[in-house]
């Protein structure tokens, strides 16, 4: 999967994996890593999500990554913010209100430019990404964070022979696989979602299993 692949989403407005609302295991279970205010969160793969908006009501400056610079530009029009503009190499760092968001991709951002943040939160990022890029993902984001960071962490998963993705299914089992690794994980809840996700009904898939996770960076 390539850039192109991301940019051309944005470009043609096909962009199914956004969600208007606040995803509701966010404020669940957030208060449960213990994050304290002030902090900084990062959000890998952040596209334009409205959870950034929620985090930063917590009282959390938002750190977010995101390959496509239109996604980035929505989301400050989008809060009525014109951000500055730092010029970073290959990449741009915009900055507005309490967001920091690097237009760039996730694997060029270096441990340098991170290592203020405390906290990591993930909802659309891991499963965004086919199986051949995941471990290098797990890889990079921890080396991202400090040890001790915490992470929110919410998955997806389906039978991958009726959709191919993305988003893509992550068993539990490789999320243990990729992460510990590096950090302890935690599975917080998991529950039936198929009837709530009528797309993927539409493709075929016949159960969904949404599951929530936190880590802790070792």
């Amino acid at each position: 999967m390539t850039p192109d692949f991301w940019t051309s989403r944005w470009q043609n407005n096909d962009i199914g994996f956004h969600q208007k609302a606040v995803h509701d295991l966010l404020p669940k279970y957030w208060a449960d890593l213990k994050v304290p205010r002030g902090a900084s969160v990062l959000v890998p793969l952040c596209g334009k999500s409205v959870d950034m908006v929620w985090l930063a009501d917590q009282g959390h400056d938002v750190f977010g990554i995101e390959l496509s610079e239109l996604a980035v530009d929505a989301f400050f029009a989008e809060r009525g913010l014109k951000p500055a503009v730092l010029e970073q190499g290959a990449s741009q760092l915009k900055m507005g209100g309490p967001y920091a968001l690097i237009c760039g991709d996730f694997f060029s951002v270096q441990p340098t430019a991170t290592a203020h943040v405390t906290a990591v939160y993930d909802r659309a990022s891991l499963v965004a990404l086919p199986t051949g890029m995941r471990a290098a993902y797990a890889r990079h984001l921890m080396e991202l964070v400090p040890r001790g960071a915490k992470m929110l962490l919410i998955s997806l998963e389906y039978d991958s022979a009726q959709m191919s993705g993305p988003p893509f299914s992550v068993p539990g089992r490789e999320i243990e696989a990729l992460f510990q690794p590096y950090a302890s994980v935690r599975r917080l809840q998991e529950r039936d979602v198929i009837n709530t996700h009528p797309h993927f009904k539409a493709k075929g898939v016949t159960w969904l299993t949404e599951a929530a996770y936190m880590l802790e960076r070792r």
